[in-house]
């Protein structure tokens, strides 16, 4: 806990005090109190400056002057060449292939040396490190390294000093470097706080880690996620029994509520953050906490950093995942005005078309009819079932092709 308050006071005018507000419209949503921890504000757009801030600043100068190494999907990476910028100490990063074109853009914009290198963070990290023996560089790891973790603690100490009757806290986890530093700060001034972990489906790795009591590496998934920052596969061996001595609870997410939660920070806060960032929201809109209703929960919004191509298919998923961009399948009339009679339904239910296809050959033998696949943007879930209907009263046989073919999964570990 020293090590969080030396931490957080050398830190301190290198990075930004993050806001930690209410959020009414998130409150109302979700029937919780809710206060959102704003760590996309950072300069490069993450908690990560946090860590790579206090890393950096306990080299020794000889150190600095040779250069750092880090393996990062992004948001490291980011916040080492904006502070090893400042400070004049040369920085290398090593990010595996998947990472966002916008995070690497970003970085060599800082003066980083970006390598790509490796289809997961595991490859990209030996490679880091076969780099910084070879060369003499000092490697800083992006969560599993002790001054990066106490840097993530001063999150928490932010949260209790802005919000000190917090009921509940949910931190979305990557490698684990900041739930494990913010849990050990929070816990150890007030234990009633419970402290939430949530990871994509795709990658359950610190629920794994607590089942067997120590870093476990999973395979490599058959999906990825869009919480690319939260595309670890094996958490630190310092983080484990700091979560299992200090977090109460660790739940996996399925994409759509990750993709569902960017929708509602970009439309309920005017905040855009990047799936990782959103995480948190999550399994509240999935219904996983009633337990919180009424309690005031702070969810922190740990990054902002998002492609703007993927930004679009992100939104237009959380839309589907909402019922407010459905796609119908039907059959229609080959006749002169047959699609147009079909149009008009959607017209005067006052929903917009969003795509057709128009096909005459893949329906069957009947050759005086044409089946129609057509994406329509509704108000909600209950405007596109009313669609449904009025489909098959206009005489179209129509039906509503399913968006989400199973339930989220509410995996956890205690």
């Amino acid at each position: 806990m020293e090590n969080i308050y030396a931490a957080a006071k050398r830190i301190e005018g290198g990075i930004v005090r993050s806001s930690c507000r209410r959020s009414r419209n998130l409150s109302a949503l979700t029937g919780c109190d809710i206060f959102l921890k704003a760590e996309y504000m950072q300069n490069t757009g993450s908690f990560k400056e946090r860590g790579a801030l206090n890393s950096i600043l306990q080299l020794p100068i000889n150190q600095r002057k040779k250069g750092i190494i880090a393996a990062s999907a992004g948001n490291h990476a980011l916040a080492l060449a904006y502070h090893g910028g400042r400070l004049n100490v040369p920085v290398t990063v090593v990010m595996p292939i998947y990472a966002p074109q916008t995070k690497v853009a970003n970085c060599k914009s800082l003066g980083a040396n970006v390598i790509a290198f490796g289809s997961s963070f595991t490859d990209a990290t030996t490679h880091a490190r076969e780099l910084a023996e070879k060369y003499e560089l000092t490697y800083i790891h992006g969560f599993d390294h002790p001054p990066v973790i106490a840097g993530q603690g001063s999150v928490g100490l932010e949260i209790l000093e802005q919000q000190p009757d917090i009921d509940a806290v949910f931190v979305p986890v990557g490698g684990g470097g900041l739930i494990a530093g913010l849990a050990l700060a929070i816990k150890s001034i007030n234990p009633d706080i419970d402290i939430i972990g949530v990871e994509p489906v795709s990658f359950p790795s610190l629920i794994a880690a607590l089942y067997e009591n120590e870093p476990v590496e999973l395979e490599q998934p058959s999906s990825s996620t869009i919480a690319d920052g939260l595309a670890v596969k094996c958490v630190g061996a310092n983080v484990v029994p700091l979560c299992r001595q200090f977090v109460d609870r660790v739940v996996t997410v399925e994409e759509h509520y990750i993709a569902l939660s960017v929708l509602r920070m970009i439309e309920l806060e005017k905040a855009v953050v990047e799936g990782a960032g959103a995480a948190g929201l999550a399994p509240l809109l999935a219904g996983m906490f009633p337990e919180y209703k009424g309690k005031k929960v702070c969810l922190v919004t740990c990054g902002g950093n998002i492609d703007v191509t993927l930004l679009g298919r992100v939104i237009d998923h959380g839309l589907a995942a909402d019922g407010r961009l459905v796609r119908f399948r039907g059959k229609i009339s080959d006749k002169p005005g047959g699609l147009a009679k079909f149009c008009d339904v959607v017209g005067r239910s006052g929903s917009t078309i969003r795509q057709i296809f128009h096909d005459r050959t893949f329906q069957g033998d009947d050759f005086s009819m044409v089946r129609v696949e057509v994406t329509v943007c509704t108000v909600n879930q209950e405007q596109a079932e009313e669609l449904l209907v009025k489909f098959n009263e206009a005489g179209f046989p129509t039906q509503m092709l399913d968006f989400m073919p199973h339930p989220a999964n509410k995996q956890q570990a205690q």
